[in-house]
């Protein structure tokens, strides 16, 4: 306990707290710029269990702002790279990898053993998917998104509290929000925004303070400004995430995420329609005899042409975008979707 000495010297927290924190059980989605300040974080309070969900590999563009990698790390997967440096910052701690993004096709698995959820992800699908599971399995999810020098955080699912879709309601659009490739961001921000995630954790698992339910803190970088919003339980959005929540967990799922290997396949098969999701000036370049190039934005009005009945094939840069062009497309009614599950960069190899 010498290591947690002076957390254990609180009178709100003693031994007692800190025992709390070893029993805890923690799930990171997402270990880029918020994700990277909330492992640090947790894994120096000594929160027992901490699991690490994310596809990606690191990249030196990352290194601005998330601090746990270095310019070896580049090339590397992001879990496991941040599994090594916090077990060297505390190596009493458990720590699980998930080398994968967070999708409808693994999220029973994966959520079941945590307690708390801390979503560190920039794809407003995910955020939704997220939330519904969490919302069925009673855990609260801890939030934060950032864009260019602003930031919010703010806590859902929590004893009964509201959740994200109560904030944000489900648009019928493809409209992405633009991530820090897109709108770039200051590189201090997130660590920010991260510490504060973490704060909300650590006082959800002591049960001390007030948390941030049904309170969205804005964070105003630029300015030094804050501002606390307050928004209420919608039962409609509870009943909606609910239900898609229940689906999700309880239904058999078709694999509907693709391997390198069976995209090629598709990719060379004649009446696929393969669509690349991402902006025009995106690289590497991949063509093909099926491929058409319909940044997700524009996705909506082409489908308009399509048949429903038709196999389709999406892709683009991590499998983000893909996963959400395809959530689009089901909900719209086509019957045969797939995505490249990790997306063009899993092609690497391949395109080589």
């Amino acid at each position: 306990m010498t290591r947690y000495s002076r957390q254990i010297a609180l009178a709100e927290i003693g031994e007692a707290g800190q025992l709390k924190l070893q029993n805890a059980s923690v799930l990171v989605i997402g270990a880029g710029g918020l994700g990277c300040p909330v492992l640090q974080n947790l894994a120096a309070a000594g929160v027992g269990t901490i699991g690490i969900v994310d596809g990606d590999v690191v990249d030196e563009t990352n290194l601005h702002r998330q601090l746990l990698y270095t310019l070896k790390d580049c090339g590397k997967s992001k879990v496991e790279v941040a599994k090594k440096a916090i077990l060297e910052l505390n190596p009493e701690i458990k720590v699980n990898v998930y080398p994968e993004f967070f999708s409808t096709q693994n999220t029973s698995e994966i959520v079941k053993d945590y307690q708390i959820i801390v979503d560190c992800t920039d794809t407003l699908a995910i955020r939704y998917l997220i939330n519904d599971v969490a919302l069925v399995k009673k855990i609260p999810v801890v939030y934060a998104s950032i864009y260019k020098f602003e930031g919010q955080v703010s806590v859902f699912n929590y004893k009964n509290g509201p959740s994200y879709r109560c904030l944000f309601p489900e648009q019928e659009n493809l409209n992405a929000v633009p991530n820090c490739v897109e709108s770039g961001v200051l590189g201090v921000l997130p660590n920010t925004l991260g510490t504060l995630q973490a704060t909300e954790v650590l006082k959800i698992i002591l049960e001390m303070g007030t948390v941030l339910s049904g309170k969205l803190l804005i964070y105003d970088a630029l300015h030094f400004q804050t501002q606390i919003i307050d928004f209420a339980r919608n039962p409609k959005a509870i009943e909606k995430g609910f239900i898609n929540g229940s689906q999700l967990l309880h239904h058999k799922k078709t694999n509907e995420s693709l391997s390198p290997e069976a995209f090629l396949e598709k990719c060379n098969q004649m009446g696929i329609v393969v669509i690349d999701v991402r902006e025009s000036d995106e690289s590497p370049e991949f063509k093909g005899k099926n491929v058409i190039q319909i940044p997700l934005s524009e996705l909506r009005e082409y489908s308009k042409k399509l048949d429903k009945n038709q196999e389709i094939v999406v892709f683009c840069q991590t499998g983000q975008r893909s996963q959400t062009a395809l959530n689009y497309l089901k909900k719209s009614g086509f019957v045969g979707v797939f995505h490249l599950g990790k997306g063009i960069e899993s092609l690497k190899n391949q395109l080589q």
